[in-house]
């Protein structure tokens, strides 16, 4: 899929709309949003598809945020989107809506890579010092990858900290290769 390059906006909007203080919920209902987005052909194709009026959209969202019960803000936004023929961006938006809450709230997304997955004493020392590196709250998402050998690799936002074995190896190649 495409970047759209409004979906920043399109989020900021969302996150405003809502409020900072129901953003948390609201945003948990876009999640799944998408994820039926991704999965039904049909819906996405609703929402993307100019073959469909305006009315005929508003109802489909209309019914499926009714039956799932969710809020009409959240409704209004996900018709505005498909107004807006943004409506396969709804993950981007998603996305860049969980970063802008994030921020409002002083906490930060950090994305830790590891060759085996971690001891809650591990956990709690990395999540410190994460903390104050940044000098925000940490949610981290951890993911396994053996080829790491040993150490981690951290990415908070587009900052990336390579602390790994591998990483290492590849900075001492490049070394020796410019002599």
């Amino acid at each position: 899929m495409k970047t759209n390059k409004n979906a920043k906006r399109y989020a900021r909007m969302f996150v405003n709309s809502v409020g900072v203080d129901k953003a948390h919920k609201a945003i948990e209902e876009l999640v799944v949003l998408a994820e039926i987005v991704n999965k039904s052909k049909d819906f996405r194709s609703l929402l993307v598809n100019p073959a469909f009026s305006t009315a005929e959209k508003a109802k489909a969202i209309k019914s499926v945020t009714d039956k799932l019960g969710y809020s009409d803000s959240t409704a209004r936004f996900l018709g505005f989107l498909s107004e807006e023929g943004a409506g396969e961006a709804l993950g981007q938006v998603v996305e860049k809506a969980v970063a802008i809450y994030l921020d409002h709230v002083g906490t930060v997304k950090a994305k830790v890579v590891t060759p085996k997955l971690l001891g809650a004493d591990y956990d709690a020392r990395l999540k410190a010092a994460i903390a104050k590196l940044t000098g925000k709250k940490v949610e981290v998402e951890y993911e396994e990858d053996a080829s790491l050998i040993g150490g981690v690799l951290i990415k908070v936002g587009s900052t990336m900290y390579d602390c790994s074995i591998k990483g290492q190896l590849r900075l001492l190649k490049d070394e020796l290769i410019k002599g």
